[in-house]
């Protein structure tokens, strides 16, 4: 059942945000060549704890596997999911931060992929389109329209520069769970799927190969990779509907 929220419980939704929002500034500035991406995440979990939330991440159960970290690192060909360890970033890495809290008993949900340094063009790109498809998909977020105008304009924007979309992974509604209905895919056909509602709140999210849409998961049950071994990016943000259209509560 799709939950639609109130005003109120949107501003806290925004406060949750923010904090999601403030603390992947943070990260983004830290990533550098030499850092471990458990560093990294010892700094979002003491962050979080300090702005009075709690990690969303850390203890997340999927069909019994429960993720032991806070934050989602995600390098190179890992599409999402990554679980931080010991291992340091390199020059010309391209970096997914995926991270969530739960604040005041709402989630918050938002993701960024940075270079390490000095990146390829190759990389370059991909990020930059990655990021402007969800830029495009959430415009298509106003009363009346549907989820396959939002995933159609994401898949046009990833396609039309010869990339694939992920279709393994999807968005998601989000609020007092950090998953809840509907899924948001980042692909489709116009006027097709759920219509869109004022009060709704919904992570959206483009995850964007460079070459196949295909996806691997790793050993560790978590980390999701391309098959082909090609680049992905991934950028999120957490939008609410309003009757004045979209409005990214993840967004500084």
């Amino acid at each position: 059942m799709i939950s639609l929220k109130s005003e109120r419980e949107i501003e806290i939704m925004r406060r949750a945000n923010v904090i999601v929002a403030e603390i992947l500034q943070e990260l983004k500035e830290k990533v550098a060549p030499g850092v471990t991406t458990l560093e990294l995440d010892g700094v979002a979990e003491e962050l979080t704890l300090k702005k009075k939330a709690l990690p969303a991440f850390k203890g997340y159960q999927v069909a019994g596997r429960v993720f032991p970290r806070c934050l989602c690192v995600s390098i190179n060909e890992e599409i999402v999911h990554g679980i931080p360890t010991n291992r340091a970033l390199r020059e010309g890495d391209i970096v997914g931060l995926d991270f969530g809290v739960i604040y005041n008993g709402f989630y918050g949900d938002a993701a960024l992929t940075v270079g390490v340094g000095r990146v390829s063009e190759e990389a370059r790109r991909l990020m930059e389109v990655t990021e402007r498809a969800l830029y495009k998909g959430i415009e298509q977020l106003h009363d009346g329209k549907r989820l396959g105008d939002l995933g159609s304009a994401v898949q046009q924007v990833a396609e039309g520069a010869g990339y694939s979309v992920v279709r393994a992974f999807v968005g998601h509604g989000i609020g007092k769970r950090l998953h809840e209905e509907p899924p948001v895919p980042n692909y489709g056909e116009p006027d097709r799927g759920v219509r869109v509602r004022e009060g709704m709140v919904l992570a959206i999210e483009p995850m964007v190969n460079a070459g196949g849409h295909e996806v691997a998961m790793k050993e560790d049950g978590w980390t999701a990779v391309t098959k082909d071994g090609s680049l992905a990016a991934h950028f999120e943000h957490s939008v609410a509907v309003t009757k004045n259209g979209p409005y990214i509560l993840s967004q500084l």
